[in-house]
């Protein structure tokens, strides 16, 4: 758990990147594209943005008194801890006939917002924080469900010029959640 916080904050201790900068553009536009092709659900087309060493977290929150507010999350215990390859799997799965939490699947609506983008000590990766709001109803029915959380990534620019994911820990705001699954991805 020690090096998991030590991991977090060294990445997070570079420049950053100016906002409006062509850096900076091109990486909220990779998120952007990102939200857009999770809401459309094209699944694959989302997969293929993910670094081959991906590491996907979603740590548990208590609630703290505010002299121990620093210690909300426990990253002993996971909403979930995915890499690559269960990652693809949930694709797989989401995108089959045996997904019977998603199917009907989930309308959503991701909104990124408060975007801050950091170099780290290797020039081809950034370390971007977000917040998430994500909107998700199902059925017929009128009730929505609200999921907020703050994202912390780490995005790699490949060879080409494109961007892949090669890290995201989801900190949601929530310590129950008011849904009744997490078979969306945050």
């Amino acid at each position: 758990m020690q090096q998991v916080q030590e991991q977090n904050s060294d990445v997070s201790q570079g420049q950053y990147v100016a906002v409006g900068s062509a850096e900076y553009s091109a990486i909220l536009t990779f998120l952007y594209e990102e939200a857009a092709l999770l809401d459309q659900l094209r699944l694959n087309e989302w997969g293929a943005r993910l670094a081959t060493d991906l590491v996907y977290t979603a740590p548990l929150r208590h609630t703290r008194l505010g002299v121990d507010h620093a210690k909300s999350f426990v990253r002993s215990v996971m909403h979930f801890h995915d890499d690559y390859r269960s990652v693809m799997g949930r694709i797989l799965r989401l995108s089959g006939q045996s997904a019977w939490a998603e199917d009907p699947p989930s309308r959503t609506r991701r909104l990124i917002t408060n975007v801050l983008i950091r170099e780290t000590a290797n020039p081809n990766e950034f370390a971007v924080t977000s917040y998430l709001l994500l909107t998700r109803s199902r059925f017929s029915d009128h009730h929505v469900d609200v999921i907020s959380c703050e994202r912390r990534d780490l995005i790699r620019r490949e060879t080409d010029g494109s961007f892949k994911l090669a890290k995201r820990e989801a900190l949601l705001d929530q310590s129950v959640l008011g849904t009744a699954n997490l078979a969306v991805f945050l």
